[in-house]
Parts: C-alpha cells; sequence; structure tokens
C-alpha cells in the first residue's frame, strides 16, 4: 500500500530550506525510497509550506528516515523554522489521477461501434495531433474526428491501454490495437485480415482537463507488411 509522509512547517527562509531539499536529493540517490516529493505553499500565510513525500509502503518510509543524510538534513530542517515541524503519516486508500481517465476514456470512444461522438468533451477546439507518418500535424477537433473516421472506415477495431501514466498535464499510454481491415485503408482494398499493431501516445492536458496535443508514435510499416502492401517489394 502506498504511504505519504506529510510534513507541515513554518519558515521565512524557505530558498534556504529548498536548498537543503535539492542536497538530501543529491546525498540520497541510489538509497532514498522516496518516489515523489511535492513543496506547496499556503496561499494565506506565506510562510506555512507543506511537503508530500511519497512511499511505496510505511516500511520504505521508516528505511528512508534512517538513512543518516535523512537525520543530518533533517536537523538543519529544523534550525530553518520558527518551530519544530509538524509529521503526519498517510496510509493511501484512494489514489485516482483523473487526467488518465480522460485518456482511457479517448481510446475506449475511438473503439465504439457507431457513429464517432463528437468528442468535445474529451478534446479542445484548437487540439494538436502530432502523427509521423503525416507531413504536416492534424489541427482542430473537426480534423482530428475526419482523420478518426478515416482509420474507423478502414478498420474494426479496439484500443487496450496496457499502461496510462500521469505527470503533471501531460499523459503516456502504451497501447495494443487489434483490428480487422473492412474498407480501403492508403490505397488498399479490404482484405478482411485480421491485423495489430502496438504504440505509445503521449497526451498533453489543458486547463479544462482535455487533450490538448496528442504526439502518436506506432508500427505503421508492421501495420503495411501485415496488409500486404509489403508483398510486392520482397519478390
Amino acid at each position: 500500500m502506498t504511504f505519504v509522509q506529510l510534513i507541515e512547517c513554518k519558515t521565512d527562509r524557505f530558498e534556504e530550506m529548498n536548498r537543503l531539499i535539492d542536497a538530501w536529493v543529491e546525498q540520497t540517490r541510489g538509497k532514498r525510497t522516496a518516489t515523489h516529493d511535492l513543496v506547496g505553499r499556503d496561499r494565506s500565510d506565506g510562510s506555512h509550506f507543506v511537503e508530500l513525500l511519497e512511499f511505496p509502503s510505511y516500511e520504505e518510509a521508516m528505511r528512508n528516515s534512517n538513512l543518516p543524510e535523512t537525520g543530518r538534513i533533517f536537523q538543519e530542517m529544523v534550525a530553518l523554522c520558527d518551530e519544530m515541524p509538524v509529521f503526519t503519516d498517510l496510509d493511501v486508500v484512494r489514489d485516482e489521477q483523473l487526467c488518465t481517465d480522460t485518456v482511457r476514456r479517448f481510446f475506449d470512444t475511438l473503439s465504439t461501434a457507431g457513429e464517432l461522438p463528437p468528442l468535445n468533451d474529451l478534446i479542445t477546439e484548437d487540439c494538436h495531433s502530432h502523427d509521423p507518418v503525416n507531413p504536416q500535424d492534424t489541427i482542430g477537433l473537426d480534423a482530428i474526428r475526419r482523420e478518426c473516421r478515416v482509420w474507423r472506415d478502414a478498420f474494426d477495431f479496439t484500443f487496450t491501454a496496457e499502461d496510462v501514466v500521469a505527470q503533471g498535464e501531460r499523459v503516456c499510454a502504451r497501447w495494443a490495437w487489434k483490428a480487422t481491415h473492412q474498407g480501403e485503408f492508403l490505397g488498399i482494398a479490404s482484405t478482411g485480415r485480421q491485423v495489430t499493431m502496438t504504440g505509445m501516445t503521449l497526451f498533453r492536458l489543458g486547463p479544462d482537463a482535455k487533450i490538448a496535443d496528442i504526439w502518436w508514435q506506432y508500427d505503421q510499416l508492421g501495420l503495411m507488411e501485415q496488409l500486404g502492401a509489403l508483398d510486392a517489394l520482397e519478390t
């Protein structure tokens, strides 16, 4: 179970505190068990800071606390604070990355049978889709929907999001795609073949939590080979 340690302190010497955190990160490289460090400043009290340290488990947090480097940095941290820092130990009982839900719904929606939904609840009006196969970016919701329809008219497909990882406003998805070739695609008439493809897509979400940028990476060469488009080149 993920474990979070919440540390609250009051100080007017945050820049020095910040350098202490940098020193701890450098000195504990290869030793620390913390996986995420987040520091926030109280809007209503500029001297009030809250740090959240995330660990894989309580046991790993205790290992991290017992590092000599952690002990030394803590003593220096106390000296910078107006009063003793307050520690709160938290077992994480719910952890939901809401931005990853948007990405998963995007893939599910593309795979939905029937008329393609508007997508305006998932994609911004000026979204940019970056595909290395296309010489130019596809810009705008309407243009992206037209591009999606090209694939949907050519294939009956499903996406499986194998891994979805979020960091800030960006989400990366590793996916698997399975399809039946049922319509013309890049000049190739329907073959009825079962085809597969894997890829990774990076998304940037805008302030409204909708997708604002999409960067595609996928094995199109492998797809064309499965469709028989390379047969003439091999003879």
